[in-house]
């Protein structure tokens, strides 16, 4: 046993005891809070794998739309038609509550595409690529926050995991020690003085 440096009390030892109660009810929590923190880490992860696979189908989609208007309508027309596009997007943010804790993260209000062309300057594939590349932009948007989430998630679950083997290897098995150690000398002493009183019972009986 190394060695304990606490005065082995009767107070320290209530003490102790306190603390160790303390400790491992923390310990509990802390342990239950990881797991679940851990499964919504997952299922998050779980999401971001299906928005991979939506964004790589749209991308898919999108760019094969915007080669066809190039060769539709040539490079130069394509160029003068983007210029004249203009939106405006509303950031927001917004709150996510996850395993009873509030994370932040950043909405995106996309606006709606203007197919308006004129009947004369008007191509299929113009109101087809503002349709497309809108949805890239919100498949990439949600990505984006819960990427957000993800990573923040993923910090909770690493500093948690810290206190966790903290109270585990270091604050339980310590005050475990502090308490069998002042235990073991109140013991002693209880046994010193019995002896004693016996003896001097024994002395005085003697006497008599």
């Amino acid at each position: 046993m190394a060695q304990v440096n606490i005065a082995p009390t009767k107070s320290n030892l209530l003490a102790v005891k306190e603390q160790l109660a303390i400790a491992k009810d923390g310990y509990e929590l802390l342990e239950q809070k990881r797991e679940i923190l851990v499964m919504e880490l997952m299922q998050m992860v779980e999401k971001v794998k299906l928005l991979e696979n939506d964004i790589e189908k749209q991308i898919n989609k999108s760019y094969p739309t915007l080669k066809r208007m190039y060769m539709s309508v040539g490079r130069d027309r394509v160029e003068q038609l983007a210029r004249a596009v203009s939106y405006d997007f509303n950031f927001t943010e917004k709150r996510v509550i996850l395993a009873g804790m509030t994370f932040s993260s950043i909405s995106v209000e996309l606006p709606k595409p203007h197919l308006s062309w004129s009947y004369l300057n008007s191509f299929a594939d113009c109101d087809k690529v503002m349709v497309e590349f809108f949805e890239l932009l919100r498949l990439l948007t949600e990505m984006a926050s819960i990427r957000t989430i993800v990573w923040r998630l993923a910090r909770e679950v690493k500093k948690t995991q810290r206190r966790v083997n903290a109270l585990d290897k270091q604050v339980i098995p310590q005050a475990q020690e502090a308490k069998v150690y002042i235990e073991s000398v109140l013991e002693e002493r209880e046994r010193e003085n019995i002896f004693v009183l016996k003896a001097l019972k024994s002395k005085n009986g003697g006497m008599l």
